[in-house]
């Protein structure tokens, strides 16, 4: 099944809830930046939370998240828009490190448990909004939990997985986010908080065969769908636009880089595409200024 997203409510809209199968953009991720497993995981559960986290927004609105902790990793940065498009990476694609003491991916000790999350939401007014929140575990479904608790005062709980194949490609991908609205009873809210502590691995799920509607029916009751979304990995790099960035440098930077180089290369972050100016094109940029 292609990518999708489910925007639902439930609980008699008490509650709402997103989730997210992304199995086929972290696989592209993986491919395109050659991510080891732990890599993966992390960049994955990062790619889920900002699909979800994208659908809370609307029109051309965009999100950026940055994890920032003290692991090997370095930062993740992925952004998404309320389309259900996203892209992402690592700073240290191809680290290795050993499984964990229960035998998975060590995200935490990838990610790293001293540093930051940080969410930059852009609402189409002069300045975007900020906000951030310490890393609590480095799992990051929990501290993507522990944001939304501070940063937005919204009670919520957060699921997120990547399931990595033998062969370093990846099985399954996704998650989910409940949030509480007001006017939940005590009763409903340890009712749902049993079901959570009870249900498998959501990427285990996705493997089974789960669609996201069962798994959300699983935790909750009355699930209604408000809308269901397509999700795909997109980028907003082009070549024009990295015609804008070298014309940009100015035509002294330009004039040095052909006297020294002779041409030049440059590789988006987010989708490592190349792009390549040999030396009669970068006199076209610089005739251009």
């Amino acid at each position: 099944m292609n990518d999708y997203l489910l925007r639902a409510t439930a609980m008699q809209g008490k509650v709402r809830a997103f989730a997210v199968q992304s199995t086929t953009i972290v696989e592209e991720l993986r491919r395109r930046h050659t991510t080891t497993p732990t890599a993966t995981a992390a960049l994955g559960r990062t790619v889920a939370a900002a699909l979800m986290m994208g659908a809370m927004l609307k029109g051309e609105e965009r999100i950026t998240l940055q994890v920032k902790g003290d692991g090997p990793l370095g930062q993740i940065v992925v952004d998404a828009n309320a389309r259900g498009d996203v892209r992402g990476y690592v700073d240290n694609p191809h680290i290795e490190i050993p499984l964990n003491a229960i035998g998975k991916l060590d995200v935490a000790g990838a990610v790293g448990t001293d540093g930051f999350i940080y969410v930059i939401k852009d609402l189409g007014l002069k300045d975007p909004y900020r906000g951030n929140t310490p890393i609590i575990s480095g799992e990051l479904g929990e501290d993507f939990t522990y944001y939304f608790a501070k940063s937005e005062q919204t009670p919520s709980a957060v699921a997120l997985g990547v399931l990595v194949d033998l062969d370093y490609t990846v099985k399954a991908a996704g998650g989910f986010i409940i949030q509480l609205l007001p006017g939940m009873e005590e009763d409903e809210i340890e009712g749902m908080e049993m079901m959570l502590s009870q249900l498998k691995p959501i990427t285990t799920l996705l493997d089974e065969g789960a669609t996201l509607e069962q798994i959300l029916s699983s935790v909750l009751d009355d699930v209604v769908v408000q809308e269901q979304l397509p999700v795909q990995f997109r980028c907003r790099c082009s070549r024009e636009r990295v015609e804008q960035t070298l014309v940009s440098l100015g035509k002294s930077e330009l004039d040095a880089i052909l006297q020294e180089d002779g041409n030049a290369e440059v590789i988006c972050h987010f989708c490592n595409e190349t792009y390549g100016f040999q030396g009669a094109q970068l006199q076209e940029l610089i005739a251009k200024i």
